[in-house]
């Protein structure tokens, strides 16, 4: 202890400068010695203010090595998904790798503030690939380019249950990518010894390069950004059209019920499958593509085996049950009552048919739509049911909506609205795996809510009880500080209650596909502004951009 305590000391007078010097004769070279000679380091010249030194060399500090990365055999798993990080990403996660038997990786702050800053890490790079590929110049604006990434190769998924789930696809190569850009332009450059399948300058597409898939031949194509101004442009004369129909509907119902009992079986077959792409908003089928074998319908399509007839079920009389693969190969099933010239005709299709034969055999996708031009310019299935889809929105946000409720009440009828909608066009959804878990944690919480909204009843009806005594400003003060924070627990409790309702109601039903590409923005946000709800509790940030055109058009009354 008394050697550390000299050192200690030694060093203390070191930085006084009192430090005396030790004796020559020990052998023991003098410190203050410089290289140049034998005088001491402050009996050299001195600098003038402000300069410390004339000379100065060194090699610098010592680097950590740099990073080594992974074998490729090592993934890294995200919600359990192998996920292809960057090497600067996958340092920083090897950093917490380390760490994982540590009692630091138990601390929530530790693991707050490493997430915190690994995420920017990741963003770093994906905004540096943004910046890099993801925007275009188009008539001299810079605009946003959508998913400018080419998927990765790897096993099909497909949705719902796809025959072809599990297959291969491969690599992509530039060899395969068609580039479409103006003549005048820098064509982009492919990666090294790589060329590009063709390069042409088609200006009346939008997509900026296209290839073909593997798995079912189908072509893909990088394209602008929904909120670019053609896509803007596209959406708005889409819904444009869409309104347009408001005028010829009734005359186009009325048309297709009298052609129920047409002379000609071709006319009512068409009759038909037009009243059920008006009431259903089936779509038409398109005709399938060399090579694709999964079984999905459409309208034109259906075949006997897809179509069950009930002449009375669920208390209604002509019923019929639809039960095929859709789009995606999802499955639409529904049991609905018709017209009775609806049920009739549909007995008279089945007629002398096997299962596999088609319902209607004097029909075509071709044909159907033909006939719709001719009904309306610009008239397609998919118009029909972009129409039907949002005049129901407009409908059950009408009948839904009150002005008095809450803001959380007003949401939950807008997403009741939409989920009308969503069932109308089938888009079903698994329930998630995280389901169960996510709701028994709002359950949590609006038990807790109640709790706490159970406690501060009491200390309001004590701080009545107290102010009926006192009567005094300062009772009163705390009378009304009580008041107030039941109300605010009540609010956050009904927020909570309301949270639980709609989770629960769309366990089954994705929202998002009718929202974005089949309900009209301008009506939701007439809504948002007649019941005064901000617009970013029925839109994102991307969203509200990708509908910038609508937010710009509609006012509170605006009228599908």
């Amino acid at each position: 202890m008394r050697v550390v305590r000299l050192l200690r000391l030694r060093a203390a007078l070191t930085l006084l400068g009192e430090v005396p010097r030790r004796p020559a004769s020990r052998g023991v070279p003098d410190s203050r010695r410089t290289q140049k000679g034998s005088g001491a380091r402050w009996e050299e010249e001195k600098h003038e203010d402000g300069v410390k030194w004339r000379q100065l060399e060194h090699k610098g500090p010592y680097f950590a090595p740099p990073y080594e990365p992974l074998p490729d055999g090592v993934r890294f798993f995200y919600d359990g998904k192998p996920v292809r990080l960057s090497v600067v990403a996958e340092e920083v996660a090897t950093f917490y790798g380390r760490m994982l038997d540590h009692e630091y990786t138990t601390k929530e702050v530790f693991r707050k503030n490493f997430f915190n800053d690994w995420r920017k890490k990741l963003k770093e790079e994906a905004e540096k690939l943004q910046q890099e590929f993801g925007y275009c110049i188009l008539d001299g604006h810079r605009e946003k380019i959508g998913n400018f990434k080419i998927e990765p190769p790897g096993l099909f998924r497909g949705r719902g249950d796809h025959p072809k789930m599990g297959m291969l696809k491969r690599r992509i190569m530039p060899e395969d990518v068609v580039i479409n850009c103006s003549r005048d332009s820098k064509i982009p450059e492919p990666p090294a010894g790589h060329q590009w399948k063709e390069v042409r300058s088609d200006n009346t597409v939008t997509w900026l390069a296209a290839w073909t898939e593997s798995v079912q031949n189908s072509i893909k194509y990088i394209m602008l950004n929904p909120c670019s101004k053609l896509k803007g442009e596209k959406a708005w004369q889409k819904f444009e059209t869409a309104r347009r129909l408001r005028g010829f509907v009734d005359e186009i119902r009325s048309q297709y019920q009298a052609d129920w009992k047409s002379r000609e079986m071709k006319t009512r077959q068409r009759a038909v499958a037009l009243y059920f792409i008006d009431k259903l908003a089936l779509r038409a089928g398109n005709e399938k593509e060399d090579g694709e074998v999964a079984d999905t319908v459409g309208c034109c399509s259906l075949r006997v085996e897809h179509v069950q007839l009930h002449p009375e079920a669920d208390g209604c009389q002509h019923v019929v049950e639809f039960d095929f693969l859709g789009k995606d190969c999802i499955r639409y099933y529904n049991r609905v009552p018709v017209e009775k010239p609806v049920y009739k005709n549909l007995q008279l299709f089945m007629e002398n048919k096997d299962p596999r034969d088609d319902l209607f055999d004097r029909l075509t996708t071709t044909s159907l739509n033909k006939h719709l031009q001719e009904l309306m310019d610009g008239l397609t299935a998919k118009v029909f049911r972009t129409y039907n889809a949002s005049i129901t929105l407009q409908e059950q946000l009408r009948a839904l909506t009150r002005a008095e409720d809450s803001t959380a009440a007003k949401i939950l009828s807008y997403n009741r609205a939409n989920r009308v909608v969503a069932v109308l066009c089938n888009h079903q959804r698994a329930t998630p795996s995280t389901f169960e878990k996510s709701m028994q944690n709002l359950q949590t919480k609006i038990q807790a809510k109640k709790e706490q909204v159970a406690e501060a009843r009491a200390e309001l009806r004590r701080a009545r009880a107290e102010h009926k005594v006192q009567g005094d400003g300062k009772s009163r003060s705390v009378l009304e500080k009580k008041r107030r924070l039941l109300e605010k627990l009540q609010e956050q409790l009904a927020q909570l209650s309301v949270q639980a309702t709609d989770k629960e109601e769309n366990k089954q039903v994705a929202l998002g596909t009718s929202k974005l590409n089949y309900l009209d923005p301008r009506i939701s946000i007439a809504w948002c502004k007649r019941f005064r709800v901000p617009v970013e509790k029925i839109y994102s940030k991307t969203q509200r951009e990708r509908f910038a055109w609508a937010l710009a058009m509609a006012g509170e009354d605006f009228e599908f």
